[in-house]
């Protein structure tokens, strides 16, 4: 998992996904994303230990910047950033 940076910006959207097994923390994840303003920042609380692999994966492919990912006891804690939308290429 990263390490978390001494200094995380502020949190603007929390998801509670604990005790959802996959693929819902990072369907809601998603969700919360999808709301958001490019630039804001997402924290999501998980207990399936699948979610470090997926929420790895889904900012490689959506381009949103995973700023930390955390084990904290028997939680996992990511915090993302709502990055721009990526361009279309055909």
């Amino acid at each position: 998992m990263r390490d978390e940076p001494e200094q995380l910006p502020a949190i603007d959207v929390e998801v509670d996904a604990l005790g959802l097994t996959c693929p819902m923390p990072l369907l809601k994840a998603k969700r919360a994303l999808n709301a958001m303003e490019i630039g804001q920042h997402l924290r999501v609380r998980s207990t399936d230990p699948g979610s470090i692999r997926d929420f790895e994966v889904f900012s490689e492919q959506s381009g949103h910047p995973l700023l930390a990912a955390n084990h904290e006891g028997e939680q996992f804690v990511f915090v993302m950033r709502k990055a721009e939308p990526r361009m279309i290429r055909n």
